[in-house]
């Protein structure tokens, strides 16, 4: 991945993308969402905004800045904040994840949802997440992890060689982006369809965090045996 493809891609995608990836996505936005909004009154940081699905969701008294490399995905967020008359919008800047302009500890809450296997380097993406996070902030990752195994499974592997043309890691390990993180890790939720998604809600006070933990404690408490039965079930439904 690089950032060249990932432009090129998602200017193929932007006409369209609300339509191909809008429905499918959306049970992880409206989890992800419903988190930051627990909290009144906040300043967010959309990371990869898109075309703008999500910023409807946001409670009107919580202020947004929606940031994305693809100036054409912008460009239709642009158009629904003006349809929409979304004042809590700020801004919706063209800027590389991975290199944020804004100061340290701008926002109380910095989400990306569907960005982590998208960017060339996740790791910089989590630093530069923590960096402009204030502390005790939340950071509020969506995104497809590598599955288990299963038909899933092999479809990752078999479509993993297109992930320049695609825009998109089909194989994106969860652990190692965790733990090159260093952050407290609330909860791990399975979002729908069939849990190819997960919702993961951090704490940005890496001082609880043992280094390189990324056990039992580093994941919330959750039994990560236990989310896959979940899910399991859910895809029975």
């Amino acid at each position: 991945m690089d950032l060249a493809s990932i432009r090129r891609a998602y200017k193929r995608y932007a006409g369209m993308y609300d339509v191909v990836f809008g429905a499918p996505m959306n049970p992880g936005r409206k989890l992800a969402v419903a988190t930051a909004n627990k909290k009144p009154k906040q300043r967010v940081l959309e990371v990869g905004v898109g075309t703008g699905l999500a910023l409807p969701l946001y409670r009107r008294d919580i202020t947004v800045v929606g940031i994305d490399v693809s100036k054409e995905m912008l460009d239709r967020a642009r158009e629904k904040v003006e349809e929409k008359g979304l004042r809590n919008v700020e801004a919706l800047l063209e800027m590389d994840a991975e290199n944020l302009t804004f100061p340290d500890q701008s926002f109380d809450t910095v989400i990306a949802m569907y960005v982590a296997s998208v960017v060339p380097h996740p790791e910089r993406l989590m630093a530069e997440m923590r960096r402009v996070c204030k502390p005790e902030g939340d950071i509020i990752i969506v995104n497809h992890f590598t599955s288990d195994g299963g038909p899933l499974r092999a479809v990752e592997f078999l479509i993993n060689p297109l992930s320049k043309t695609l825009g998109w890691r089909p194989e994106f390990d969860l652990k190692p982006l965790l733990k090159s993180a260093g952050i407290e890790v609330k909860s791990i939720r399975p979002a729908h369809p069939m849990g190819m998604f997960k919702v993961i809600h951090c704490r940005n006070n890496p001082a609880r965090v043992p280094a390189g933990a990324v056990g039992a404690e580093a994941y919330g408490g959750v039994d990560m045996g236990e989310l896959r039965t979940a899910e399991m079930r859910r895809s029975r439904r």
